[in-house]
């Protein structure tokens, strides 16, 4: 039992900073507030705690070949089957990959990260070689497999759904590429077949102008909108929306609750352009944060958000607000949850049965998530605060050093060290 006293705490689902104490026991959160006092104290005076990060889409499994193809296309570096980072994985030795695995998990546990979801390269043999690595690190990845059938034209159907339930029973769900390397046959094949087993289909769209306007002028749809015909529940990307992308994501007649993720500072760097968030978050919806391939982009989510505020008001000339995006890395990932549509930012009692309860969508409870309430488990950390604002504290003023301790279940890192 330990208590995190006098900190500032950014509370529940919209962040409300609230100064108070945190008890915590057994990997619990028991109570928040100013009173309270039991067991070890961990100071948190002149602190602010936060939640921990959710990096909502990875390629950890590039790591080893950080910055290799500068100036080549986004398809001569990352177009499967034969792109150069396929290549690459192709012919690499495990124990290379799987130690620059190791050495990216550190890092973004450094930077705040306890939470990756990851596309992962190389079918079964490939989420094992990321299970490994991940051993005896306290950062929890979502694994979302793949496999080189899908990009067969003329493979059949029957053979290609046996080795989706196969990489199934190893992994978090299954995310191809795109719509501009498997059929639609196949992907609708993915998002059946990951809802038959309650996991997570996920799929890049809209990533630049042309891979949409193919899109239209081979199925007469954007890729987004195939995604959502589909029924894939996580969308990556959307850099380029085209005709009513936008108002599909939030299209109530729609069988899913469709989260998109967004990967600001690789789209820059592949020049792609930047997602215009301020259109995204005026139509209401919440999107997640990635960083995106490892080989192209740091997995530092400090670095991601400070990027994606300042390029935004840039580009927009329009506010945008740094609380909005600091829920991108932190609490967006529950704004689909029937429960938390119905009862608010406290979610008394809702944490205890968070791998059991149905009205819970898939991707939030494979995620598991948590944020700062009570009966949550504690995901967070403690800061320096050095902003009167706390959310560009987050965003515009802090950096790696400036993480006291990094909290995740029962694990705390304090300045960078695993103590518990």
């Amino acid at each position: 039992m330990y208590t995190i006293k006098n900190g500032l705490v950014l509370y529940g689902i919209e962040l409300e900073p609230k100064k108070s104490n945190i008890l915590i026991c057994e990997g619990e959160i028991i109570e928040i507030s100013p009173d309270v006092c039991e067991g070890e104290v961990i100071d948190a005076t002149g602190c602010l705690v936060c939640p921990s990060f959710l990096n909502a889409h990875t390629h950890i499994g590039d790591s080893f070949i950080k910055d290799i193809g500068d100036g080549k296309t986004i398809d001569e570096i990352v177009k499967p089957p034969n792109g150069l980072k396929h290549k690459a994985i192709g012919e690499a030795d495990d124990d290379e990959v799987i130690g620059s695995i190791k050495r990216s998990m550190w890092d973004m546990l450094d930077s705040g990260t306890t939470h990756f979801i990851d596309y992962r390269e190389g079918g079964i043999k490939g989420v094992k070689l990321l299970k490994k690595a991940a051993e005896n690190i306290p950062i929890t990845p979502i694994i979302l497999g793949r496999d080189d059938i899908f990009y067969k034209k003329d493979e059949s159907l029957s053979k290609v759904k046996i080795a989706i339930r196969k990489l199934l029973k190893t992994c978090d769900g299954i995310a191809p590429s795109g719509f501009g390397e498997i059929s639609f046959e196949v992907a609708k094949l993915i998002a059946e077949e990951c809802e038959k087993a309650g996991k997570i289909s996920s799929i890049h769209v809209g990533e630049y102008e042309q891979v949409q306007k193919d899109s239209i002028n081979k199925f007469g749809k954007t890729e987004l909108n195939l995604a959502i015909d589909a029924e894939f529940d996580l969308l990556i990307h959307l850099t380029y929306p085209m005709k009513n992308d936008l108002d599909l994501i939030l299209n109530k007649n729609n069988n899913k609750n469709n989260y998109l993720a967004l990967c600001p500072g690789s789209n820059a760097i592949l020049s792609l352009g930047n997602p215009p968030l301020v259109d995204i978050l005026k139509k209401g919806i919440k999107p997640l944060i990635g960083t995106d391939n490892i080989m192209l982009n740091s997995p530092n989510l400090l670095r991601e958000m400070n990027f994606i505020l300042k390029i935004s008001r840039a580009l927009s000339k329009d506010y945008v607000s740094p609380k909005e995006i600091l829920k991108m890395a932190t609490t967006n990932i529950h704004v689909h949850d029937h429960y938390c549509h119905n009862h608010g930012s406290t979610l008394t009692n809702w944490g205890n049965d968070f791998n059991h309860n149905d009205e819970v969508n898939v991707v939030n409870r494979i995620v598991n998530k948590s944020i700062i309430a009570e009966n949550q488990i504690p995901q967070l950390m403690i800061v320096k605060n050095i902003s009167k604002n706390p959310y560009l504290n987050m965003i515009n003023r802090v950096e790696t050093k400036n993480i006291l301790y990094l909290i995740n279940h029962n694990n705390i890192i304090k300045n960078n060290i695993l103590i518990n």
